[in-house]
Formats: C-alpha cells, sequence, structure tokens
C-alpha cells in the first residue's frame, strides 16, 4: 500500500533515517559541555552520512528528528536544531552537486560551525538567557563538527570498501 510519504521518500529511506535517528539517539550521552552547548560529534557523523548516503532531504528530517527526541529525553540543549540542521543540509547539497565525501565534510563543517553557530546565538540569548558574544558559539560548534565529519567520512570509506556499492543503502 503506497502512502503519501512513501512516494516521497522510499521505504528504503524511511527506514535508514529511523536507522541513523535511533543511532543518534542511543549516542546522545556521549557529548561534550561547552558552556551553555554539548557538543555532539556523533550527530556530525550522521549529518554526513545521511547526506552523502541519503541526500539533503532526508538528512535535514533526521537531523530534526535527532535533536527533537535528544531535547525531549534531556540530552540536548536546543542549539541542537540550528547546528544539525544547517550541517546536514549543506552535507547532503555539498555531495549532490560534487560527489565528493570530504566536501560533504567540508558542507557539514561550514553549516553546522559558521551557519549553525551564528543562528544558534539567538535562540541561545532568547531561549537560554544567554547574553555573551554572538561569535562565541562558532569554535565549540566548528570543532564538534570537525571531529565528527571526520568520523563520518571513515565510515563512509569503510562502507564503500566493505560493501562494494559506492555510497548506496
Amino acid at each position: 500500500m503506497e502512502t503519501s510519504l512513501t512516494k516521497t521518500f522510499p521505504l528504503r529511506t524511511i527506514t535508514a533515517v529511523g536507522l541513523l535517528v535511533a543511532i543518534g539517539t542511543v549516542a546522545a550521552p556521549f557529548s561534550i559541555p561547552v558552556g551553555v552547548a554539548r557538543v555532539f560529534p556523533a550527530q556530525h557523523a550522521l549529518n554526513v552520512l545521511a547526506g552523502v548516503l541519503l541526500g539533503p532531504g532526508p538528512a535535514v528530517v533526521a537531523a530534526i528528528l535527532t535533536s527533537t527526541i535528544r531535547n525531549l529525553l534531556g540530552t540536548g540543549t536546543p542549539l541542537a536544531f540550528p547546528g544539525s540542521i544547517f550541517g546536514a543540509l549543506l552535507a547532503g547539497l555539498a555531495f549532490r552537486y560534487f560527489k565528493k565525501e570530504y566536501l560533504a565534510a567540508a558542507g557539514e563543517l561550514l553549516g553546522t560551525g559558521l551557519i549553525g553557530a551564528l543562528v544558534a546565538f539567538p535562540v541561545a540569548k532568547w531561549l537560554l538567557g544567554f547574553g555573551g558574544l554572538a561569535y562565541f558559539f562558532i569554535i565549540p560548534f566548528t570543532l564538534s563538527s570537525l571531529s565528527g565529519s571526520m568520523v563520518g567520512v571513515i565510515i563512509l570509506r569503510l562502507w564503500n570498501r566493505g560493501t562494494g556499492a559506492k555510497n548506496k543503502v
């Protein structure tokens, strides 16, 4: 039976998104507190994986769902949303247009480390009462994204070597 959801995203994509969200949720306790944020390198690795294997749309859906569940469970902060959404989007777009894993990682780095960090400032000010500088989040978001993106690329290389199917779910 076909539904509007399976017309938009094939069942394999929906299943892969669910798996990535589950992994992101289980890995949530492995975050590092930095100021009012918690850096979460596993999310950035998952953003690169989702961006490359599934594309920008499903990657953003996975990022939003993971951030929502982490916030509901108390293992994340509202800052998880701007960091993960922009990182997943740019990782997926970079891979779609350039077909290089390392450029997907660079997209994640730019999306989270710069854009997500700057968007996180008004979120932190409004929701968390943070009164620091707008650039406060750039360094921790970039470091978290850099480490997670590298892990994502390593996983993709191992995936491709093990399956023989280049960047396929």
